[in-house]
């Protein structure tokens, strides 16, 4: 949604129960699965996303603004909802949006570089995710990721009637706290993740094995937000288990695409959940890991060496372009280029298309290939023209072709 400056909340905003995600990655993936836990106790339930918006899985055709975003909330409440799931960028925070809606929830999964164009500097990017706990009111719930030292800052700033649930993955970092959602013993092969949780003075008796349909160490991550915020909402943890077992992962997120060779799309665009991404890969790559991808114009120029550096853990990497928008395609793959410094097997081709089917023509069987930063996105900004453009699409085109 577009980022303007929201009035207050209409009389009726209390009548739903309504959680906030914030974060830089995560975000999309976790209010989907909060949204599918909630519609255990209650349906519709709203959904706010980058994808757009929904009441339960019918997206509606509403404004790409605040009036979007009412529209929805009030379709939820007529339709005899209780819930909302909602996706909180940074930009809309530092508006004021905090103050906009009532929430009873709030969830926060991880801070990285990110916006930096948008923010001028991390302080001034983790204030702006801050405003949504700062708003909470006494009796509201926090959800804190325990592995990130970000969410020590937010606890403090936190009111203290608001009551705060932390969660863990090992693989984030060093815990700032103990953990009362803290998975371990985790493992991923192509149908899933399937990982273990210890029971807590908080959440005691939790079932020991769970599984996801969603691939990768960052998906537990937003699995356990998830329970976190669908328990403190009084969703009954053995439906809580069945639902995220069953759901399917946002478009776009690790999404398989291809087998032998194994092709997959991902939204990465972070120098952070790049890293995350590949070092998902490789744990299933028994051959060559190939990583195709580029960096949005217009957009954070500081990230990209950034970015380039992440990219150094691919065998072979293939830059290309990624919504250009009015820069020059190849200044925005230099500057990336700059952080991959010397490396084995680089190869540019500005042509997306071209560059996906370099990246696919000789990989093997056993080979991986990741083509990250646009995931669910089905268009490409270029001089100011906008065209149709999935990456997922053209990797089944490719297959046609060939067959």
């Amino acid at each position: 949604m577009s980022v303007r400056a929201p009035p207050p909340p209409p009389p009726w905003a209390q009548q739903l129960t309504a959680v906030g995600v914030t974060g830089t990655n995560g975000k999309t993936s976790t209010t989907s699965a909060i949204a599918a836990l909630l519609a255990e106790l209650a349906r519709p339930v709203a959904r706010v996303t980058t994808l757009g918006c929904f009441l339960d899985e019918a997206r509606l055709n509403v404004a790409p603004h605040y009036a979007g975003f009412l529209e929805t909330m009030q379709r939820c409440r007529d339709a005899g909802g209780r819930y909302a799931s909602i996706e909180l960028t940074s930009e809309a925070l530092a508006l004021g949006f905090a103050r906009a809606w009532p929430w009873r929830i709030g969830v926060f999964t991880n801070l990285s570089h990110d916006h930096s164009d948008a923010h001028g500097s991390m302080e001034h990017y983790l204030a702006s995710k801050a405003q949504l706990f700062m708003a909470l009111p006494a009796g509201a719930v926090a959800v804190l990721n325990a592995r990130d030292a970000n969410a020590e800052l937010i606890a403090e700033v936190t009111p203290a009637g608001v009551e705060i649930i932390r969660y863990a993955v090992p693989s984030r970092g060093e815990l700032w706290a103990e953990a009362d959602l803290a998975a371990h013993s985790i493992r991923l092969d192509t149908s899933g993740t399937h990982f273990e949780l210890q029971s807590t003075p908080r959440f005691p008796g939790l079932p020991r094995a769970w599984s996801i349909r969603a691939i990768g160490d960052v998906f537990v991550e937003n699995a356990l937000a998830a329970l976190a915020a669908a328990l403190a909402a009084s969703v009954p943890v053995d439906r809580a288990a069945a639902v995220l077992s069953s759901s399917a992962p946002p478009e776009g997120r690790f999404e398989l695409v291809r087998r032998q060779p194994y092709v997959v799309v991902d939204y990465a665009h972070t120098p952070d959940a790049l890293s995350r991404t590949l070092a998902t890969a490789r744990q299933l790559c028994e051959g060559t890991l190939t990583v195709v991808f580029g960096a949005g114009g217009n957009r954070d120029r500081a990230k990209r060496p950034l970015i380039g550096a992440a990219a150094r853990a691919a065998d072979r990497i293939v830059l290309t372009s990624d919504n250009p928008r009015d820069e020059d395609p190849r200044a925005i793959v230099d500057q990336i280029a700059e952080g991959i410094g010397a490396h084995a097997n680089l190869s540019r081709d500005l042509d997306r298309k071209r560059a996906i089917q370099l990246a696919l023509r000789d990989a093997g069987a056993k080979d991986w290939v990741l083509i990250a930063g646009k995931g669910h996105e089905h268009h490409q900004e270029t001089a100011g023209v906008t065209t149709a453009f999935s990456d997922a699409a053209i990797v089944r085109e490719l297959d046609e072709d060939r067959g």
